[in-house]
């Protein structure tokens, strides 16, 4: 078993502290046992938060910076998480329940963030523009200050690197609200920020309520701009705070992703790829493949090999699997797994059936089956919305119009895929699909170099990638008359 402390701080201007709130109690998602207490925040931590972030943005000592000296800080930052691996990611795996080599890759990932923002940091560039002989026109990149930044739980340490890293790249300061599901491995950002240089204030880390903390941090009028991901309901109570303060917002709102798989396309290949989509940590993942639009003339083979593959994984304990595998760890809580469980015998009322799981698990922790759903029509509710767990809905297609038309049929627009060995087919289907990433051949193909967000309920705006870097800037135009 991990040694983990008992008791977990808030970070506010460069000190660890206790929450106005009391504290919180955070579970092992595979005993449902306590691991550890968490500082709970309350809105006079929002204010001191947001205040220590708006001094030193004021302050100029991040921001007037030569820019490779912040992207220096960032990028250490990243290789402080990386030299820690092998104390965090137990403490992941402990906190969010998923296997321990799934938590060494989120902060393989997190560490990427910041080596690639890092990176960035001093290609921020203005540009002239020719007004004629009498002017000179320039533009130039400002940051809008203070970031509040609402983390999902899925993945605590990667969602956070991934605006964290950019927002400091750019020079704005950061408050950053953890999820109360797994709180403790932010602390690790923190101390990263106090080793690798990072001024007092530039990062602020509280953990607190949604309905509490998250409502007073997005409405806090000190708040310049707002990145959030998570639920289309907590995404629309967030822009609607921020646009009362005139903020402008980032929000990546999940999905009910598609992949649509041809007759021609190649079918192992495929299987693995299901795998990863659905399957990897627990199917809580905002672009996962939770629908396979399958053509008819492969459906029934297609669909023997995906239970086959959901049937061969290994379902425990996370720290039982160490070593890259056929395994899947727990659901993060007991609601979750509730719902998932609940939504899938709804399905089953509606006329879907499970081919494999669905049901589960007589074990202690938020245990489900890994599950596929066959006989599903667009209709249903297990088409159209998102289960957030190892639930695969397959559904049948005849016609390459008809297969566009079933996976637009959501209200969603995160990701989509085409897996077909006809390139033009493969090209019309990127057209076709609304869909914020278009992926041919393999989920997931891309990397921190690509941008990613939302059409549709999905939201709105751009993470990962150059532009996400605009997220965090506004565009200052400067006209000179010359003489």
């Amino acid at each position: 078993m991990t040694d983990i402390p008992a008791y977990w701080h808030n970070f506010i201007d460069g000190d660890y502290c206790e929450g106005g709130a009391g504290h919180i109690e955070v579970l092992d998602p595979s005993t449902g046992e306590r691991v550890a207490d968490q500082a709970l925040a309350d809105e006079s931590d929002v204010d001191r938060a947001v205040s220590a972030a708006e001094t030193l943005s004021a302050s100029g000592a991040w921001s007037d910076l030569r820019p490779v000296e912040r992207g220096r800080v960032v990028r250490k930052m990243g290789e402080y998480i990386l030299d820690r691996i092998g104390e965090i990611a137990p403490v992941l795996t402990r906190e969010a329940g998923k296997p321990l080599w799934e938590a060494r890759l989120e902060l393989e990932g997190a560490a990427r963030y910041f080596e690639y923002y890092g990176n960035q940091a001093e290609t921020m560039e203005g540009r002239s523009i020719p007004l004629g002989g009498g002017y000179f026109d320039f533009t130039t990149h400002e940051p809008f200050g203070v970031s509040a930044q609402i983390i999902p739980w899925n993945y605590p340490m990667e969602m956070t690197a991934r605006s964290l890293s950019a927002a400091l790249a750019a020079g704005c300061s950061v408050v950053v609200k953890t999820p109360e599901l797994d709180p403790l491995t932010n602390r690790y950002f923190a101390d990263a920020a106090l080793a690798c240089g990072l001024p007092n204030g530039a990062l602020n880390i509280l953990c607190g309520l949604g309905k509490d903390t998250g409502a007073a941090l997005t409405a806090h009028p000190g708040v310049n701009q707002i990145v959030f991901t998570g639920s289309v309901q907590t995404g629309t109570a967030i822009a609607t705070a921020a646009a009362r303060n005139v903020v402008p917002c980032v929000l990546e709102l999940g999905g009910k992703s598609a992949a649509i798989v041809h007759d021609d396309a190649d079918l192992d290949a495929f299987l693995s790829d299901v795998r990863w989509g659905i399957y990897f940590n627990a199917g809580q993942v905002c672009s996962a493949m939770s629908r396979v639009v399958a053509h008819e003339r492969i459906h029934d083979r297609l669909v023997d090999g995906i239970v086959a593959m959901a049937e061969d994984l290994d379902v425990g304990d996370g720290l039982g699997f160490p070593d890259f595998g056929a395994n899947m760890g727990p659901m993060i809580s007991e609601a979750q797994c509730q719902r998932a469980a609940g939504m899938v015998s709804n399905a089953e009322r509606d006329g879907a059936r499970a081919a494999t799981g669905g049901r589960r698990m007589n074990r202690p922790g938020y245990f489900l089956e890994p599950t596929v759903l066959t006989g599903v029509t667009p209709n249903m509710t297990i088409a159209n919305d998102e289960v957030f767990g190892p639930v695969l809905s397959v559904l049948k297609f005849r016609t390459e119009e008809e297969a566009i038309r079933i996976a637009n049929g959501t209200p969603y627009g995160l990701v989509a895929g085409v897996f077909t060995s006809d390139i033009d087919r493969a090209m019309r289907a990127t057209k076709g699909l609304r869909a914020g990433q278009v992926f041919v051949n393999e989920w997931y193909a891309g990397g921190v170099e690509t941008p990613f967000g939302g059409f549709g309920k999905s939201g709105y705006g751009r993470e990962k990638g150059r532009e996400a870097l605009l997220n965090y800037v506004q565009t200052k135009n400067v006209a000179i008359k010359l003489r």
